[in-house]
Parts: C-alpha cells; structure tokens; sequence
C-alpha cells in the first residue's frame, strides 16, 4: 500500500438488515468501524420497499458517529435496484455497494445513473460469482470502485462447492481477488462467517484471512465485531515496534543507508512501509476516539 493514502480502518464491516428497525437502531452502540445497511440478500423479497424506507429514515434518525455507513443495494437489474439507487444516490453516507458485479457494463450502467442524479458516491462491489472473479482485474480498475466485498457463501454455491471449516476450496479464488485488490491499491474485506456462535471458528477464520491479506471482516452478528477488530487491527506491541523501525530507519536514511538493523533483524524500505501503515492506523482510531460524536458522511474512501 502507498504510503500516501488515507487509512481508513475497516477492520470490522457489520451487515444490518434494512427490514429490522431494532437492529438500525441498535447498530448505533455496535463497535463496528463499517455499517453496511443491506437491502439485498438479508430482506424478503415483500419488505423490499419497507427496508429502503426505514434505512433512509434511519439515516435521518440515528447518530452512526464515527462509523462508515455503506448502502448494499439490490441490482439494478432487479426491480428493486434503480429505487435503492435513486433514493441513497445523495444520502448521508460513504459508499453504495453493489452484488454480483461482473463486468464494466455494470459499472458504467450504475455510473451512468448515479451521474444523472448528480452523484459523485464511490461504489463497492461484491465478488461472488465466477465471472466477478476472473474478471476482477478489468472491473475493479475503474477509479469508481474504491473497495472489494468477497461474497463467499454466493461464491460457494456459483461453484457447486461445499462449505468447508478451512475453505481450501476457495484458495485460488480469494487468493487471485486479494492479488487484484494489491495490484490496484485497493481495500478487500473477507466473506461472511456463518457458523456466528461458534467464536473460536470465527476466529481461527478470521486469523486466515488475515493471513491471505485481507484488510477486514464482513460479520453478521455484533458478536462478531470484537473479534474482527482485534485479529484485524494492531495491539499496543505492533505499535511500538513499528514506531522503533521507523525511528532505526529514518536515522539510517539520514546516514544514507538503504538497510537498517533492530534486534538483529535486517530493516528494508518495505518493513518502513508496513510500520507507517500500522501507526497510520493507529492514529486514525485515535482521532477517532476524539471525533466520536461526529458522524462520518462523506466519501473517504
């Protein structure tokens, strides 16, 4: 990752189901650091129009603070989806999040009809179909696509696969997606964990997905959250010991040394860019922490 962009931490990304008006309001106390009000997959096809209307209200009505807040909408080949588009296309929020995105045509019908409202929102899109994954690199290059959603359970049932505790069965796929996501300098965030009372497989789940390099965890339950922001985030040891490789490499630099030592281990440029990452994300919780009051309603991504 460039060490220019802004760091926005997206350790933990909740989906609300638009339909349920006590989750809309409970999600206000959620240590979430991403709200992604669905309209899709998690409301009935009779309380459509009702979750549309009760997440626009909830918009108006609750205080999200610092919580990014993203739209899932239906598609747009739905008769649902040009209604979501129309009605959050200059709402309050960061991002409108698309399903099964596979091809530019997508994108330039949805830019299309965002441009006719006069709507600049970033788009987020879910990869979950074979075709969304094989032509990520095309799709996911256009400077409207600012963040990558894995769609695993989808995903699974589009391959005839089976749901699997290790999910082995889909290393080439996500492992290809976080690929892209790096190439492009662009966020990706894991699939959904299913087994959401099982915490310690939702851990070991998110551990491999930390591991394969995802930035962050889509969850289904506020359960869920604590776990995502810790195995997603940094703790105060990552924090000192990037803040001591910065301070070893700034000194080298100055010397005009391209390589450092820290407790015996070699230092490069690209060890310094890591440890900028982590205390940049390190400072944005913190400033966080002192804007909590404040709702976050622009495109920061």
């Amino acid at each position: 990752m460039s060490a220019e962009k802004t760091i926005v931490p997206r350790r933990s990304l909740l989906y609300m189901p638009g339909a349920n008006r006590r989750a809309l309001e409970k999600a206000q106390s959620i240590d979430c650091d991403t709200i992604i009000f669905d309209l899709e997959d998690a409301v009935a096809v009779n309380a459509k129009a009702q979750a549309r209307a009760q997440v626009e209200a909830a918009l108006g009505d609750y205080q999200y603070g610092y919580r990014e807040l993203v739209v899932r909408c239906n598609g747009l080949e739905t008769e649902w989806g040009m209604d979501d588009l129309r009605t959050f296309a200059a709402a309050p929020i960061s991002a409108l999040l698309f399903p099964k995105i596979e091809s530019l045509e997508q994108i330039s019908r949805i830019k299309k009809e965002l441009a006719a409202l006069g709507s600049t929102l970033p788009l987020w899109i879910m990869i979950e179909t074979p075709g969304g994954v094989l032509n990520l690199q095309h799709v996911a290059a256009d400077s409207a696509v600012t963040c990558l959603v894995m769609g695993t359970s989808d995903l699974v049932k589009e391959l005839r696969a089976q749901h699997t505790p290790s999910r082995s069965n889909l290393d080439y796929a996500l492992q290809h997606c976080v690929l892209v996501a790096r190439h492009l300098r662009k966020d990706i965030f894991d699939g959904v964990h299913l087994d959401f009372r099982n915490l310690q497989s939702l851990r070991d789940a998110c551990e491999a997905g930390r591991a394969m390099g995802f930035d962050g965890k889509t969850l289904i339950h506020p359960d869920q959250v604590p776990i995502a922001n810790e195995i997603f985030g940094y703790g105060q040891a990552d924090l000192v010991h990037a803040e001591a490789v910065l301070d070893i490499w700034h000194r080298a630099s100055e010397q005009g040394r391209g390589v450092a030592e820290l407790n015996g281990q070699l230092i490069e440029n690209l060890h310094a860019e890591e440890a900028r990452r982590i205390v940049a994300q390190a400072q944005a919780l913190a400033r966080r922490e002192t804007t909590a009051g404040d709702r976050v309603s622009t495109p920061i991504c």
